[in-house]
């Protein structure tokens, strides 16, 4: 049986800039037909492929330990990059299945989240995991793997603060957005400019359950694209002081010399309700006065800084512990991987003496009656397990210690297990 070797290969905002990663981004469909042509070409038993706006990164197990640039220059291939020379060097590779499987911890838990501890790299190796497991390309290896990774992230989560608040300034605004409009069922929500600061928070707002939301953008065809994905409702740029007075919370992100939502706007309200303004913007769009009008709450860029700084600060603390927990997850999981080498030899063992216990009771069967036979072959299968208990607890010793080979081979030699027939254990 071949051996095969856990690899990866990464390109991230780490070691690239954003025009390289765009063009090496893949969607659902490149990605899926690209872990076929890894299989297929590199003879990979398992492939997973992960592809987001920060990074994209294969692994993948095969018997070719040195084939990662070689899945690199097929990767800028498949996208069109023929001149590989010149983008070559923005790819990391994790040549070991130590280095590889600890850079899909970090990776999976969001410590290399441009946004430490962002929960949306977590969720995006989930569906790539889905991928991989619906095409078949999720083997006992990489099962194991990412399980133990999803159990990790559960405890950092319930042992750790790398998960509390929010980090960046859209999910801190979202979050603001929630605590101020919680006691008001289905709020109504503005969202004033759709540059990309505007687009994560409207992403971020419909994800966690926002429905009733109204875009505006000096561009209206950015307003368009984005409602009719996100089955949101557009206002024209002229009409927008109408959308501020009718909107329960506002929040602005255009940019402009001076203020856009001024207090003699918000005086025109004629109903007196309660008006949330958030002002993403620098400089201002939101006037310094504005909260002199009675109902309106004004929150501020300083004010979401702030925030974000004390989640940061909390989930940069807790970085130790998550590395504490990640840790002994893979000691955890490099025991079993090791163990994994094994099998075979322990199945073909089993194979072996079961072979021969039914040879020697089928000498016996036909002298014997049914009561008879049925307590021969509880007694020798009994006799079986205790013979086979010694070498399966020092071959798994001996995994831990590094030193299985030696004994994988005594044992083979000893029972001519190399003609023995192979069926993988069923659990």
């Amino acid at each position: 049986m071949q051996p095969s070797f856990f690899n990866a290969i990464s390109i991230s905002s780490k070691n690239a800039p954003v025009d390289v990663r765009e063009q090496i981004a893949l969607n659902e469909g490149e990605a899926k037909n690209f872990m076929v042509k890894v299989q297929e070409i590199f003879d990979a038993s398992e492939v997973l492929v992960v592809s987001t706006c920060n990074r994209t990164e294969i692994y993948h197990n095969a018997p070719l330990q040195s084939s990662n640039e070689a899945i690199a220059k097929l990767l800028l291939i498949e996208k069109g990059l023929t001149d590989t020379a010149n983008y070559l060097p923005y790819f990391a590779y994790y040549d070991q299945q130590t280095e590889a499987v600890l850079h899909l911890f970090k990776v999976a838990t969001g410590l290399h989240s441009q946004v430490v501890g962002d929960m949306q790299i977590p969720n995006q190796v989930k569906q790539a995991y889905q991928w991989s497991a619906d095409m078949g390309m999720a083997g006992p290896f990489l099962h194991r793997l990412l399980h133990s990774i999803f159990f990790t992230n559960k405890r950092v989560a319930q042992e750790t603060t790398f998960r509390d608040g929010a980090a960046s300034t859209a999910y801190a605004a979202v979050e603001l957005v929630k605590q101020v409009a919680a006691a008001k069922a289905n709020p109504h929500v503005l969202l004033l400019g759709l540059g990309d600061l505007g687009t994560d928070v409207c992403r971020n707002l419909k994800e966690k359950g926002f429905t009733n939301i109204t875009l505006v953008n000096r561009t209206r065809q950015k307003a368009d694209e984005l409602a009719a994905e996100l089955e949101l409702t557009v206002c024209d740029f002229d009409q927008a002081a109408n959308a501020i007075l009718q909107a329960d919370v506002v929040v602005s992100s255009i940019v402009r010399p001076e203020p856009f939502i001024t207090r003699e706007l918000l005086e025109k309200q004629t109903i007196f309700t309660f008006k949330y303004l958030i002002d993403l913007s620098v400089p201002r769009s939101i006037a310094a006065n504005a909260e002199e009008v009675p109902g309106v709450v004004v929150y501020n860029i300083d004010y979401i800084q702030q925030r974000t700084n004390e989640a940061t600060a909390r989930r940069v603390a807790a970085i130790p512990q998550v590395e504490a927990l990640i840790e002994a997850a893979i000691a955890e999981f490099s025991d079993w991987s090791k163990e994994m080498v094994v099998s075979p030899t322990i199945q073909k063992l089993k194979n072996a003496l079961e072979q021969i216990r039914q040879e020697e009771i089928g000498r016996y069967l036909k002298s014997l009656d049914a009561e008879e036979a049925a307590r021969l072959d509880k007694i020798t299968a009994s006799m079986m397990q205790k013979i086979l208990k010694q070498p399966v607890v020092q071959l798994k010793a001996a995994c831990k210690r590094g030193d299985a080979e030696n004994l994988v081979e005594v044992l083979s030699d000893l029972f001519n297990l190399e003609k023995a027939p192979y069926t993988p254990a069923v659990h």
